[in-house]
C-alpha cells in the first residue's frame, strides 16, 4: 500500500536557490474531490497519473504511474480542471532528508513552498535556516486547492 507523510512549509529568504537546479512540472486534476484526487503530471519528458485518498492528519494513501508523456500532455490540455499548476521543482538535501521546494507560476505566481516526506508523523527533522512557518494543516496549500483557488487571488 502506498502511503504519503508530508509536512509542508513557507519559505524565508532566497537562500536555498543557491542550493539546486529546478526541473518544471505541468500538472492538472482529472479529479480533485476532498476524498480522493486525481493528478496528471509531466516532469520534463516524462509523464505521471497519480491518485490520492483524503488525508488523516499528514497521512494519506497515494500512488503513483507512470504514463506515456503524449498522453499526459492530452489529459492536461483536454481533460484537466484548469487552471493548471505550473511550478519549478528544486530538490534540496538536508541533514538526512530531500527538501522539495516549489516555486508556482501562472495563476499561483509569488507562492514558494518546501515540503519533506517522513517515513512517520512523529519522525524529527532538523529544519534549514531558509524554512519558515508550517502550513501542513493549512488546504488553500494543497496543489488541488489551488487549481480552484489560486494564490492570486487569495487577496481579493
Amino acid at each position: 500500500m502506498g502511503v504519503e507523510i508530508e509536512r509542508k512549509f513557507l519559505l524565508n529568504g532566497d537562500e536555498w536557490r543557491k542550493l539546486a537546479e529546478g526541473t518544471v512540472y505541468r500538472q492538472g486534476y482529472l479529479s480533485s474531490q476532498k476524498e480522493r484526487t486525481v493528478r496528471v503530471r509531466t516532469i520534463a519528458d516524462r509523464g505521471f497519473l497519480t491518485i490520492k485518498g483524503v488525508s488523516v492528519g499528514m497521512t494519506r494513501l497515494e500512488y503513483e504511474y507512470e504514463i506515456p508523456v503524449d498522453d499526459a500532455v492530452v489529459l492536461l490540455d483536454k481533460l484537466c480542471e484548469k487552471p493548471l499548476i505550473e511550478k519549478k521543482r528544486c530538490k534540496i538535501d538536508y541533514a538526512g532528508f530531500v527538501w522539495e521546494v516549489d516555486e508556482f507560476f501562472g495563476e499561483n505566481e509569488g507562492l514558494i513552498v518546501a515540503e519533506i516526506e517522513l517515513e512517520s508523523e512523529e519522525q524529527q527533522f532538523e529544519k534549514p535556516s531558509w524554512i519558515g512557518d508550517e502550513v501542513s494543516g493549512d488546504s488553500r496549500y494543497f496543489n488541488s486547492n489551488l487549481s480552484k483557488n489560486p494564490f492570486s487571488a487569495w487577496g481579493k
